[in-house]
């Protein structure tokens, strides 16, 4: 008997990058592209603990996720991460930036500082991550940048870093019209609200919280594993059609609106 083809959705023996890698989202990313047959690189630039701690996981899970300290926003770090990249991978089958960073504050304490290290991270590394990269993809990659619906919705205190977010979109839309004809995908996933200690810097989280579950359908957040899970699906053959395409996957909350 014939064995079955793999099926769209595998990852087995792709060799994945993953732009801040070791908490909330990046983490789950990073460890369901590992168990689902990945070689993962993550990258992250403080939190030792949590860095060794998913070294653990992944280690006593027999997983192939290596962990690698590098600066996104830092062109030295950049042209080291593509030296050390390059010394375990030939080439990148998936590249996925969740890196972000910024303040929550109102819009009349927002400075050009502020301002600066925020599109420096969210926005302009980026750019430069895909410059760096692009040309160690071959053609089937996929690229994935993680935005959120700060986006497109007006947030509290959330003024410099929902803009980043929609500039980032809009970049990840010119990127793929650009990098098409090489055979390169570039898609944007959007998550709803999710449970994570990004959450303990930003003022009255657990109200905030309870009210982005009450706004969805099934009256509850969308899960980590969730939000993994369509980034294997972007990251995948099964997404071959799919470019320049935004995902949101906030358990239908955008449907309902404000409420």
């Amino acid at each position: 008997m014939s064995e079955s083809p793999p099926s769209l959705f595998s990852l087995a023996g792709k060799r994945v990058l993953v732009i801040g890698g070791t908490r909330g989202i990046g983490r789950a990313i990073a460890l369901k592209f590992a168990r689902e047959g990945a070689q993962v690189i993550a990258t992250y630039v403080r939190g030792e603990t949590a860095a060794k701690g998913l070294a653990a996981d992944a280690a006593e899970a027999g997983l192939s996720l290596k962990l690698v300290r590098a600066d996104a926003s830092s062109e030295k770090a950049r042209q080291q991460l593509v030296l050390t990249v390059s010394e375990q991978f030939e080439d990148l089958s998936g590249l996925v930036f969740v890196a972000a960073t910024g303040v929550h504050r109102p819009l009349e304490q927002l400075t050009e500082r502020y301002f600066d290290f925020t599109y420096a991270l969210n926005v302009k590394a980026m750019l430069a991550m895909v410059q760096a990269f692009a040309p160690k993809i071959p053609a089937g990659g996929s690229i994935v940048a993680l935005s959120s619906e700060g986006a497109v919705r007006a947030i509290p205190q959330y003024a410099l870093v929902g803009s980043s977010k929609a500039a980032l979109e809009s970049l990840c839309r010119h990127m793929a019209v650009e990098l098409a004809p090489r055979g390169i995908r570039v898609n944007v996933l959007s998550p709803g609200t999710v449970q994570t200690d990004a959450w303990k810097a930003l003022p009255d989280a657990e109200h905030r919280l309870a009210e982005a579950a009450a706004r969805t359908p099934r009256g509850s957040l969308v899960s980590l594993d969730e939000v993994a899970s369509a980034a294997q699906f972007l990251i995948s053959n099964a997404a071959s059609g799919l470019t320049g395409h935004t995902l949101v996957v906030d358990a239908g909350a955008r449907i309902v609106g404000a409420g």
